[in-house]
């Protein structure tokens, strides 16, 4: 069963975006268009006013890799691409990625995403940092460089913190 969702209020898109598989979200006509909700740059103490990152978890959470690292991204660039915040971001885009090469069966790269991940995300140096327990999700991100992708997969988020 999927986890409650963080953003209540903001759609899924009509599909799950894989490259080559799907038409493009934006590029192509028949694409899904789906916005992602504004990001200003916040205080990481502050993440659950972040509509876009909240958004990121849901999208992640429910098999929109592609997606996710789109909302994920605008939030990179809102906290200026630079810095703790921005490279534990940075490894949420890259687990994001990973997924997304999971699904175009494409394993190495999979496996050097999710890699790459495990060098961005310690970069918080706290245990739990917007609301996600690090370790663990490091050790998930350890097991996908090191193997296959999980069959279920949720970004291990503290408590019940629906919007």
């Amino acid at each position: 069963m999927p986890p409650d969702r963080l953003l209540t209020n903001w759609p899924f898109p009509a599909y799950a975006h894989v490259p080559g598989k799907t038409p493009h979200p934006h590029s192509d006509p028949k694409g899904h268009r789906h916005p992602t909700p504004d990001v200003e740059p916040s205080d990481a103490e502050l993440w659950r006013r972040c509509p876009a990152y909240l958004h990121g978890i849901d999208l992640f959470d429910a098999g929109y890799y592609w997606e996710a690292h789109e909302a994920w991204e605008q939030l990179w660039h809102a906290v200026g691409r630079r810095g703790p915040d921005a490279e534990f971001v940075k490894g949420l885009i890259q687990l994001a990625v990973a997924g997304v090469k999971h699904r175009q069966a494409m394993p190495e790269s999979m496996r050097w995403h999710a890699k790459r991940a495990t060098e961005l995300l310690p970069a918080c140096r706290k245990p739990i940092y917007r609301g996600i327990m690090v370790d663990v999700l490091i050790a998930g991100a350890m097991d996908v460089a090191a193997g296959d992708w999980p069959a279920t997969w949720l970004l291990p988020i503290v408590g019940n913190l629906a919007t």
